[in-house]
C-alpha cells in the first residue's frame, strides 16, 4: 500500500518530471509514495515556506539534467 504525500499533485515538480519519463521511478517510489518521509523538499516547503525548484530532488541535490529540462520547457 502506498502512502502518498500529500504534495505529489499536478503542480509537484517530481510528478511532472516523472510522469515525462525525466526522473527515475526510484524517487518517487523512496520519497513520493512513503509520505515524504525524509524529503527536503517537503520539510523545507512545510517547515519555512521554501518551494524548491523543480530540478531540486528530494534528498536537497540538483539534477543539472532535470535543470536543463526545465530551461528547455520540456516540462
Amino acid at each position: 500500500m502506498k502512502n502518498v504525500c500529500r504534495w505529489y499533485d499536478e503542480t509537484s515538480g517530481m510528478k511532472k518530471a516523472y510522469d515525462k519519463g525525466l526522473l527515475d521511478k526510484k524517487w518517487i517510489d523512496h520519497y513520493c509514495f512513503r509520505e515524504g518521509i525524509n524529503c527536503i523538499r517537503k520539510k523545507r516547503f512545510e517547515q519555512e515556506g521554501y518551494v524548491s525548484p523543480d530540478y531540486v530532488l528530494p534528498d536537497g541535490t540538483v539534477d543539472e539534467n532535470l535543470k536543463k529540462a526545465k530551461e528547455e520547457g520540456k516540462f
